[in-house]
């Protein structure tokens, strides 16, 4: 396609159903976009040549979502983090990140169902380093669709 350019990775927002805050959703980095069709193999009797590959399921890895850390009641998701693993209360939320383009539009949309908090990881505390404290949160999650808005 002549004129077309790639859009680049790092202009997106992500949005927690539920959530209101607009500075929760500043993340630094979203990884786990990935989706794939297990295969079982079947053997034909006689035929030594080759196996059939029959789709079996589809399966999503765990979304991480990374970014600086919030203190406790400053961010609705780390409120959520937390009566997950101090209390053991889940709630699932459907999140939304959205690939933007250079006016702030929406040009995919990554809608990801049922996601429930998994693992919460800090990153260290060095004092050699003058870096922010990053928080990593893994997400388990039904399914995601993608779209064009």
């Amino acid at each position: 396609m002549e004129g077309y350019y790639p859009p680049v990775s790092f202009h997106f927002n992500v949005k927690f159903e539920g959530f209101n805050r607009d500075t929760d959703f500043n993340f630094q980095s979203v990884t786990g976009l990935d989706v794939s069709i297990t295969m079982e193999t079947k053997r034909e009797a006689g035929e030594n040549r080759f196996v059939h590959h029959v789709p079996k399921e589809v399966t999503y890895t765990d979304l991480v979502l990374k970014r600086g850390v919030f203190r406790p009641s400053e961010s609705d998701i780390t409120d959520w983090f937390n009566k997950a693993i101090r209390e053991f209360r889940f709630s699932p939320r459907n999140i939304q990140i959205s690939l933007l383009d250079e006016n702030h539009e929406a040009l995919m949309v990554w809608n990801v169902v049922h996601a429930l908090p998994k693992t919460w990881k800090m990153s260290e505390l060095n004092a050699e380093k003058g870096e922010v404290l990053i928080e990593s949160m893994t997400l388990a999650y039904s399914y995601f669709t993608f779209s064009k808005p």
